[in-house]
């Protein structure tokens, strides 16, 4: 009965001590033990698998000081200097997944040894916010019917969309959204149903009047914040659009959506390879919008700091926000993932940019702060400029992001037709090229030097163009020509922040 009696007593205590207001909502006696300022984690994602460790900052933490969460004693840790003494303003705890497998909000304060009237030990409580795990990025398949006459509907048309990652319009404020884009104008369309897989949607007449085409897109919100957050309450992020698909809208009958531009493009796709940085949070990859091929960079947050929100940005884009106006291709990216390098026909990504396929390399300011304004520049251009009369393609870009390799190809010199086209498979005549964008270096001046040892134009049987490989120190290039690779190396071993050119050398 005795130990019952203590146990009701501490309780008792820490009731009290969260009894009076504060900013989380809670009201406490004045503490008498340490003082919290901060702690980290302050958020942290729902279904943890792994013990991690609370952090907190204040003072003064002294032997036999504990971290409490929701009254529960962790298990914790005083640092000490290197003479053994305690240092009184950090104490870190071990939290078992169990406390955060649920969303919530959880109280965290420090206990400490106290003696003698009206001492409690207890520290101001601070809050912790477990948000839910982050929605996921819809996938949309396929659109059904995707055409229609125009004004020939009379009332309102059902649409069946049908993909995966879809959420459940059980909460209606956290459901998926279907959007409608016709020019400039985005419509939300009402929904019926919505399964994991499936969603109908109603097309409202209005908007089937005019012959022209929609774009059709998923929108899945971010998973919101837990119920009691009142501070630092953004919710668990992820969701965002989907690829689109087309509707189109004829001005007679028959009506039949075109195709073929969606398809070349979907096509390319599937072949292309996604770049991912060195620690695996960054991935740079190509998918189809609007019917173009466009460039994506997605945050993973695989390490990231707790509370880093996973989600995609485009790449390929124009300064003013806008898509590339053509087909971009082939992305490669730094190990830090700032900055990635792509091939695009598009004129709009840079301002006066050369006129077909050229190399261009995005600064993302992935991890560079909010001082850092994302920037696109040209990499295939020489002294004079562009390099005049080639299409740049298959770029590589080394660690650093300094140094970008290429392919460039002119015309074929070869009178056979079926290598004069720079679109066929044996794409003509081929250069290998580096540009030294002085990236981090000082006292630098850009350029580009040509490593290929010399031209030619092989047979229609070496199939794709292939581009070249940069190793990330910048040391290496392999280039593949014909039935063989060729490896350049430099004469001396020197890091990334030096290039030297490769004239006439081979391993």
């Amino acid at each position: 009965m005795k130990r019952s009696w203590t146990a009701l007593a501490v309780a008792a205590v820490a009731v009290l001590a969260v009894a009076s207001c504060n900013d989380y909502g809670n009201t406490f006696q004045n503490n008498t033990g340490a003082t919290i300022l901060s702690i980290s984690p302050s958020v942290i994602s729902a279904g943890q698998t792994n013990d991690f460790t609370l952090t907190v900052n204040g003072g003064i933490f002294v032997k036999g000081t504990v971290v409490q969460w929701d009254g529960k004693t962790l298990e914790s840790t005083l640092p000490m200097d290197s003479a053994g003494n305690i240092l009184g303003n950090i104490i870190t705890a071990k939290v078992p997944p169990a406390l955060v497998a649920k969303p919530g909000v959880a109280t965290i304060i420090t206990l400490s040894p106290a003696t003698g009237a009206g001492r409690n030990g207890l520290s101001n409580p601070v809050a912790i916010v477990i948000n839910p795990s982050p929605n996921p990025l819809s996938v949309l398949t396929s659109i059904t019917p995707n055409t229609a006459v125009a004004g020939a509907a009379t009332m309102p048309v059902s649409l069946s969309l049908i993909g995966s990652s879809f959420l459940s319009n059980s909460d209606p404020a956290a459901a998926s959204q279907v959007n409608w884009t016709a020019g400039p104008t985005t419509t939300k369309l009402t929904v019926g149903t919505i399964s994991a897989n499936q969603i109908q949607a109603s097309i409202p007449v209005a908007l089937l009047a005019a012959a022209g085409s929609a774009t059709v897109t998923i929108f899945n919100p971010g998973s919101p914040p837990p119920a009691g957050c009142t501070t630092i309450c953004s919710g668990g992020g992820g969701g965002g659009s989907s690829a689109p698909q087309t509707f189109t809208i004829c001005a007679a009958a028959p009506c039949v959506a075109p195709a073929a531009a969606s398809a070349t493009a979907a096509a390319l796709v599937a072949e292309e390879t996604p770049a991912v940085s060195l620690d695996g949070r960054y991935v740079a990859y190509t998918a189809v919008q609007n019917e173009r091929a466009q460039v994506f960079l997605r945050d993973t947050c695989e390490g990231a700091a707790a509370g880093c929100q996973p989600r995609t940005t485009l790449v390929s884009v124009a300064a003013d926000g806008s898509a590339a106006n053509e087909e971009s291709h082939a992305p490669s990216i730094s190990s830090d993932g700032r900055y990635v390098a792509f091939s695009s026909a598009a004129t709009n990504v840079i301002e006066n940019a050369p006129a077909s396929l050229q190399i261009y390399m995005r600064d993302t300011c992935s991890g560079a702060g909010d001082s850092c304004k994302p920037s696109t520049q040209l990499i295939s251009l020489d002294s004079n400029g562009a390099l005049v009369g080639t299409q740049s393609i298959l770029p590589s870009v080394s660690s650093s992001g300094r140094f970008v390799a290429f392919l460039a190809i002119t015309s074929s010199h070869s009178s056979t037709p079926a290598k004069n086209s720079v679109n066929s498979s044996n794409s003509g005549y081929r250069q290998v090229f580096i540009r030294d964008t002085c990236l981090g270096a000082a006292n630098c001046t850009p350029k580009t030097t040509r490593i290929s040892l010399q031209p030619g134009d092989g047979t229609g049987s070496e199939g794709k163009p292939v581009g070249p490989a940069l190793s990330g120190s910048a040391n290496h290039v392999a280039i593949s020509g014909g039935t063989a690779v060729t490896l350049f190396k430099r004469s001396v071993a020197v890091d990334d922040r030096v290039f030297l050119a490769i004239a006439n050398q081979q391993p």
